[in-house]
């Protein structure tokens, strides 16, 4: 999971970036970049961090031109932290293109060794991004006619790109002397949307990860670019797209609305805050139909995606809502923390109970999820530290069991908590006395009503149905391999699935 955003103004566009990264910032905390684009000219600055220490005044004042992409980034797969890594990437040949990605290619051995053999070109990081940054590249210089690019060109390189990468991308590029290139994966796995200035002419565009960086940067959201679509802004500010794929269907993510997205973006014409209230109604109505046995007095959030959710429980239950737990907001997502002892420790320091919302009560925690079941068996503790008589535990989203490959960063399968597991089981091992679990048939109706359009969503974290149809156990086994540390020969692998990058900057 990662943050991407491109900008076309008609001032300098080095504030918007910043500030759409600023926002974005919950989409990732390892490394943060901006590049610029002043006529042909290229300026970047990027590094590991947050935005607001990986950009100083000086930064900003190198980063001129009144176009550019940006991009936060967290890795994908657990690999360790690196400034080679960081995003925006860039090539200059056959044009000068830099290129920020969202999401995770599921061939990208396969693609390296395409470009290294047959398509004569360089790849100097582990990352999946740069691959598909040269991919791209590869595919306009084969439809560039005498080097000068036109519409034709750049979407049919595109079509190019979606004919050669497997997985899910979400994409900002801006290719010099042309203009603003954004584009989406056929399966529209991760968000992707288009706003408009319309105050100023001539207009300006962004391109971002989320509605909430177009609004806070006062533009008008104006659509999703649709799974498969290209959208490019030139120079004289205008706007073309075209449907770039003959297989586009939309499947999104459904755990962008469980967890990943900020609760005031809307992305493919489904409201993310909706949808977590919603998500409370039908936990409510499983708890009243299969839980109506327990005596819960109060019902406490653990903040700060699950408050819409357990809001929502309560009004439906008719019990007490409680703030339980105090965040520290100067600790990172313990999702994202690398090892087993670095995400217990950090939970302690992330959240404290107030003692008297527990002393003696029937407490309901509610979560957005479980994953691992650490920080929840920490949590759980807490609550009974705190005086609770009885801990119940609800998830606003059913168990995960499963890896994902597609830009979220999901541990191996022996390290998802759910995995071989049953509720009762789970309940034990993080201590719990009731274990309740969102329904997935119930969770894909409540984020369907906000866009019946949708058919399908990727739901492979859930069920281990992967939407793009190319993920194989035999994949999946060495993507778990290469992320405990073992290296098994990509002959493990058929030539039709090899390995996942898991120093992937996306």
């Amino acid at each position: 999971m990662c943050g991407v955003i491109g900008v076309v103004s008609n001032s300098a566009a080095n504030q918007l970036l910043y500030d759409g990264l600023m926002v974005l910032q919950h989409r990732g905390q390892d490394a943060a970049g901006i590049v610029t684009a002043e006529e042909s000219r290229f300026h970047m600055h990027k590094g590991q961090g947050l935005a607001r220490d990986v950009f100083r005044t000086r930064d900003m004042r190198n980063l001129l031109g009144d176009m550019g992409v940006a991009h936060v980034r967290y890795p994908t797969a657990g690999s360790a932290s690196s400034s080679a890594e960081s995003q925006p990437f860039y090539v200059n040949s056959p044009y000068g293109i830099v290129l920020g990605h969202n999401g995770n290619l599921t061939n990208t051995h396969e693609l390296k060794e395409a470009l290294f053999r047959s398509d004569l070109r360089h790849v100097n990081t582990n990352s999946d991004s740069e691959v598909l940054l040269n991919v791209l590249a590869h595919e306009l210089q084969l439809r560039a006619s005498g080097r000068q690019l036109n519409l034709d060109t750049i979407f049919g390189a595109v079509s190019g790109v979606h004919a050669r990468c497997k997985g899910a991308y979400a994409v900002v590029a801006f290719i010099a002397g042309y203009g603003l290139l954004a584009f989406r994966d056929p399966h529209g796995i991760r968000p992707l949307v288009i706003g408009v200035n319309e105050q100023v002419a001539p207009h300006e565009y962004i391109v971002a990860s989320e509605s909430v960086a177009i609004d806070t940067l006062g533009f008008r959201l104006l659509r999703d670019v649709a799974p498969g679509e290209a959208v490019f802004v030139d120079y004289q500010r205008k706007l073309h797209s075209r449907q770039c794929s003959d297989r586009a269907v939309l499947n999104p993510c459904i755990f962008e609305y469980v967890y990943l997205a900020r609760p005031d973006s809307v992305m493919d014409g489904v409201s993310v805050y909706n949808t977590r209230l919603a998500m409370g109604v039908s936990l409510a109505e499983k708890i009243k139909r299969d839980f109506a046995h327990l005596k819960i007095d109060v019902v406490i959030p653990i903040p700060d995606t699950s408050r819409p959710s357990a809001l929502q429980l309560a009004n439906h239950l008719d019990v007490p809502y409680r703030e339980g737990f105090i965040k520290n907001r100067y600790i990172g997502r313990t999702f994202i923390m690398p090892g087993q002892a670095l995400r217990k420790k950090s939970v302690r320091q992330k959240l404290n109970a107030i003692a008297e919302e527990f002393k003696g009560r029937n407490v309901l925690l509610v979560d957005d999820s479980i994953v691992r079941g650490t920080t929840s068996r920490e949590i759980v503790q807490m609550a009974r530290d705190a005086g609770a008589a009885q801990v119940y535990f609800a998830s606003a989203s059913p168990p995960v069991r499963f890896s994902n490959v597609y830009g979220i960063d999901m541990p191996t399968r022996d390290e998802l908590i759910a995995n071989g597991r049953t509720d009762a089981e789970i309940a034990r091992e993080i201590g719990c006395d009731a274990l309740i679990y969102q329904d997935l048939d119930a969770m894909v109706e409540v984020v369907r009503a906000g866009n019946p359009a949708i058919l399908d969503f990727d739901t492979s974290c859930f069920d281990g149905r992967y939407i793009t149809g190319d993920v194989t156990p035999e994949y999946l086994n060495y993507v778990e391999a290469v992320r405990n540390g073992e290296t098994p020969p990509p002959s493990a692998l058929s030539t039709q699935q090899l390995d996942l990058n898991l120093a992937s900057g996306s």
